[in-house]
């Protein structure tokens, strides 16, 4: 008998991976998690039916969401990153020597002891002495925070559900004050490719743009996400994400990653036509 994980994309759309063995299953207060053996993707990490992450392409979205900010600020010593139970978040975060403080919000802790005990690969920097966990939802969290970090990385879930307050322009608006004043924030956009995520995506990108004086969307390519064309936003009170960036000081960290690299960056802020066009509709 086959077994096999399947993803409702759209009405007429779905992804489905063929699976060995379910390892895991169980509810948390806040939701349902699975995680799966395949032989294609490796494991899989799957919140109230939701494809999280796999194994073979977690990489793509941990290294875009983190190095994109790191590249970009000079001097980044304390992050936030509100979700990203995972840890691969973190695990990017920690192969900068001079960042001194990552804290890291979680709104459900058993996200976070599952991912330590199956997903070993994203999980295995979530000891680091930097590391600090507060198991508590981001949007309350935030509310407290004043002037306090250079870099904000907002890796939640999908807009509903645990997730659905960390999409909102109260929430934007308190990252913005949260952060130091050359401070970046970067969250995970969404993909304009599906009507509904497409929505979403630019309700998002509005009540950004209501609280950063730089608001700018980039791309990327990950298989096993809706349409496999994903973006994430990168909000910023002072810098350009492209214009100005300090490319070579970046290089000489010599850091050995699997996807971004500084001409990958550049060219992830072109965007398609019908990107731009999404984005337009919401700018003013």
């Amino acid at each position: 008998m086959e077994l096999w994980y399947t993803e409702k994309h759209t009405d007429n759309v779905s992804l489905s991976i063929k699976v060995d063995k379910q390892i895991y299953s169980g509810k948390s207060e806040f939701q349902r998690i699975d995680i799966f053996d395949s032989k294609e993707f490796g494991r899989i990490m799957v919140l109230d039916g939701y494809l999280m992450l796999t194994e073979k392409d977690e990489f793509i979205y941990h290294e875009m969401i983190t190095h994109v900010a790191m590249c970009v600020h000079p001097n980044p010593k304390k992050v936030l990153v509100i979700g990203g139970g995972d840890g691969g978040t973190v695990r990017e975060l920690t192969k900068y020597d001079f960042i001194e403080k990552i804290d890291l919000v979680e709104i459900d802790e058993e996200v976070v002891d599952v991912s330590k005990k199956y997903l070993h690969t994203t999980a295995l920097k979530l000891d680091d002495p930097r590391v600090t966990c507060y198991y508590e939802d981001g949007l309350k969290f935030i509310r407290r925070v004043n002037d306090e970090y250079d870099i904000i990385i907002v890796d939640s879930t999908d807009p509903f559900g645990p997730g659905e307050g960390l999409f909102t322009r109260e929430f934007y608006g308190n990252c913005y004050k949260a952060l130091h004043d050359d401070g970046i924030m970067v969250n995970q956009h969404e993909s304009p490719f599906y009507e509904g995520d497409a929505e979403a995506m630019q309700r998002a990108h509005k009540r950004i743009c209501m609280s950063f004086p730089i608001s700018k969307v980039y791309q990327v390519h990950i298989p096993t996400y809706p349409s496999g064309h994903w973006l994430f936003g990168f909000a910023s009170k002072k810098y350009h994400p492209v214009k100005g960036v300090n490319w070579d000081r970046w290089k000489k960290l010599g850091l050995k990653l699997k996807y971004y690299n500084t001409a990958l960056h550049a060219g992830a802020f072109a965007l398609p036509n019908y990107v731009e066009e999404l984005l337009r509709d919401v700018e003013s």
